[in-house]
């Protein structure tokens, strides 16, 4: 304390009670951000479930795991999927596509269940290369230098978190 006084024990209890009433806040709003998690996982890619969808991806699954990510191929598939994948990014709101103004559109919700989307795709691809698909979607997206860096962070931590469970998540 700069005048070298001791706070009185009065001081001490109502700042203990300010950090309490704090800490259950952060606890309210970090349950409400589970919660929402909770229900994009539920929800999450189900219309690739049902038509136009599901016969769309039928075609296309096995022809997208032999293809590089961002390739000029990939690229080519992407168009003829079409409106069926128009559809997708409609009712899929982790996908930048969904939103008129891409990346920026989202919140971080979308932001979590994004990067776990494109690591789930990653191991898809027979050449599946996560890091390198967060660089080809900074460009493709316009991401950020910052939030580009923070995916690549994210991805190291999927990676440890793969390790610890054994490589099931590759």
């Amino acid at each position: 304390m700069a005048d070298d006084s001791k706070p009185t024990q009065n001081e001490i209890e109502r700042e203990k009670a300010k950090t309490t009433v704090h800490i259950a806040v952060v606890t309210i709003l970090l349950e409400a951000f589970m919660k929402s998690l909770h229900e994009r996982k539920v929800k999450h890619d189900a219309s690739k479930l049902q038509s136009p969808e599901v016969e769309m991806f039928a075609v296309y699954g096995p022809k997208l795991k032999n293809t590089t990510y961002g390739s000029d191929e990939y690229k080519t598939y992407l168009k003829e999927m079409g409106a069926a994948l128009k559809h997708h990014y409609e009712h899929n709101r982790h996908h930048p596509e969904h939103f008129e103004n891409g990346v920026d559109g989202m919140n971080l919700v979308d932001l979590v269940e994004m990067v776990l989307d494109w690591k789930a795709s990653s191991l898809r691809h027979e050449d599946g290369d996560f890091l390198g698909s967060i660089d080809i979607n900074a460009e493709r997206f316009g991401l950020s230098p910052q939030l580009a860096s923070i995916l690549r962070n994210t991805a190291e931590l999927l990676d440890e978190w793969s390790e610890d469970i054994g490589g099931v998540l590759t």
